[in-house]
């Protein structure tokens, strides 16, 4: 494998399946500078003085609260963290609008409004609008005094967005467009007051429109009464020849796609960002019940079987967080790699989270799955106590349920994860041929016995390289095989996701882990090397299965067993004691009370 270059953007969307990244290149947290750090303090401050103490007042949808906190949080910065200054925000870069999206994260439904206010509901404008357009909408935005909404979904369409009905006619004048449609499952719906609307114009042209609260034909429906993030308000837009002015339609006629899919792109990966925060909080909760549980006459913290749950919490957010982190940095330098390249502010974060497409697809699977992990064990670790509404993890249960479900359901993340390395592969962008047929001329020689890898974590590395040629073995025996069948075949493309969602997360992870051991050395980062050795060995099994699967459903006879002998070879690694790894793991918790790092 080649090594990417370490004085530029890194690495282009995709290539860490085929290049080799290097821990210098690598941004970690522990890498942020006093404001970001102080940005993240402020963030954890607001959720425990103001949404903390008020959470069943939030869901209980008291008139106005939500849009009253939405004001505050404006008020202190955090709805424009990223906005540019001359448009009423702070400039900051992404790193810092990242960390505010992770610091928020545990606020239950606020963050679910924040986000969407922040993401969604504004940034198309920031994005596509028009000068005019910006300066109208954007201050106000930014401030909290105008609360922001996004409407997409309709009733018969969900994944397919392009097949929505809602239709948009010129009116006789040519001074409106006349609105006719549904859209449900809209967030901030019952109170924001500018709305992204998609319709067609002309039965095809599927198209953006600025749709603000009052403007005639638009109505909404009651609250949904939802099983988690109850105190977020979703509701349903009614449009009946709702007249928007045609200055308020919200870039090209027809690209309407552009918007939808772009802003998702940044939206994937900020909702890794809060489900980071909430897996956070809950495990936080989880640990602190159970140092003070008692059982037996000892707290339930002593017993093996809630050190293994704390311990995995521990692990897997702390390899989210990698992930995380190492992916923001590349868009935070691919934008400024555009900005200087004159791609202008609008165009240079669309570019950058485009690059990195695939990756925030892949963190949006990783982190809603996680929070659902941690809040799952996190009702586990309560026992019955954790099925009464008396204890907020039965809250944090309820609310994790939906992030797997909006921004793509997780499914269409996995299969758009395969799809996009695909096409640029097609359009050679990315060539995954060579690495692929050479892994495949690999299979068919000796393995090297000999001699052992060297250097720090040497062995680590070598098992994630030969992870990724695990990847490129099943996927290039998929295309070979199937060719222009393969994109029907969605269980194999998802096994094929979840491979390299187990990669990436592992070499992030692990490159994170060295990183911190040429800084402090070795010694220091013990718990954080069980960590990373106890996921990575876990790893191995759940790549060797996806990739079991996948072989099983195209190939037969000799084929396929000489493709099982390669996957065992590539996903081989040597025994661990995960046991007593966790154990170590856990300790450092609950000594510390609340997750550790």
């Amino acid at each position: 494998m080649s090594t990417a270059n370490s004085t530029t953007t890194a690495i282009n969307g995709g290539e860490w399946l085929i290049k080799e990244s290097l821990p210098e290149q690598t941004f970690i947290p522990e890498e942020f500078n006093e404001e970001q750090q102080m940005v993240m303090d402020m963030c954890h401050q607001f959720i425990a003085s103001e949404i903390e103490p008020i959470i069943d007042r939030i869901d209980q949808l008291e008139p106005g609260l939500m849009p009253s906190l939405l004001q505050k949080a404006g008020e202190q910065g955090l709805l424009s963290t990223s906005f540019p200054e001359s448009l009423g925000g702070l400039g900051k870069d992404f790193i810092t609008s990242t960390i505010v999206n992770e610091g928020l994260g545990g606020g239950f439904s606020f963050s679910v409004a924040i986000a969407a206010h922040t993401g969604i509901g504004s940034l198309p404008i920031l994005y596509f609008g028009t000068p005019e357009q910006k300066q109208k909408y954007i201050p106000k935005l930014a401030s909290g005094e105008w609360k922001g909404s996004y409407g997409l979904t309709e009733p018969n369409s969900g994944s397919d967005a392009l097949s929505a009905k809602t239709t948009a006619t010129l009116s006789a004048d040519g001074k409106y467009y006349l609105l006719n449609g549904q859209k449900c499952w809209i967030t901030n719906g019952g109170f924001a007051d500018v709305y992204t609307v998609f319709a067609k114009i002309d039965g095809d042209k599927f198209t953006a429109f600025i749709v603000e609260r009052g403007f005639e034909g638009f109505t909404q429906g009651p609250e949904e009464h939802k099983m988690g993030i109850k105190g977020s308000s979703t509701v349903q837009l009614y449009f009946q020849d709702c007249k928007v002015p045609v200055e308020n339609v919200l870039g090209e006629i027809g690209r309407g796609h552009i918007i939808a899919f772009n802003i998702l792109n940044i939206g994937r990966l900020k909702l890794d960002a809060a489900a980071l925060g909430a897996s956070k909080k809950a495990a936080n909760i989880s640990v602190q019940y159970a140092n003070t549980r008692e059982q037996f006459k000892v707290p339930i913290a002593t017993f093996g079987a809630i050190q293994h749950k704390l311990a995995e919490m521990c692990i897997r957010i702390w390899v989210a967080e990698s992930a995380l982190y190492r992916t923001a940095k590349w868009i935070d330098l691919k934008e400024a790699e555009l900005m200087e390249n004159g791609a202008g502010f609008d165009k240079s974060l669309l570019g950058a989270a485009e690059e990195f497409a695939i990756e925030c697809a892949m963190l949006k699977v990783f982190g809603s799955e996680l929070l659902d992990f941690v809040v799952d064990e996190g009702v586990q670790i309560h026992g019955g106590n954790g099925f009464s509404d008396e204890y907020i993890i039965s809250k944090a249960y309820r609310d994790s349920r939906i992030n797997r479900i909006y921004e793509g359901t997780n499914e269409i993340n996995r299969l758009l994860t395969v799809d996009m390395m695909l096409k640029r592969a097609m359009k050679g962008k990315l060539d995954l041929m060579s690495p692929a047929m050479a892994v495949a001329k690999e299979l068919m020689s000796i393995p090297d016995f000999g001699n052992q890898p060297e250097g720090l974590f040497a062995k680590e590395l070598q098992y994630v390289a030969n992870f990724k040629k695990a990847i490129l073995l099943v996927a290039g025996a998929a295309v070979q095989k199937l060719m222009m069948q393969l994109e029907k075949e969605q269980e194999l493309l998802m096994n094929i996701a979840d491979m390299a969602i187990e990669v990436f997360h592992v070499e992030s992870a692990l490159l994170r882990l060295i990183k911190l051991a040429q800084q402090k050395g070795e010694e220091a980062v013990a718990v954080q090397a069980a960590m990373v050795r106890t996921y990575l060995y876990d790893a191995a099994d759940r790549i060797n299965k996806a990739g079991k699967d996948a072989l099983n459903s195209f190939a037969d006879g000799d084929e396929l067993r000489m493709m099982h002998i390669g996957l065992k070879r590539f996903t081989k690694v040597d025994p661990y004691n995960t046991k007593a790894a966790r154990r170590t793991i856990a300790k450092v918790m609950i000594e510390a009370n609340r997750y550790p790092f």
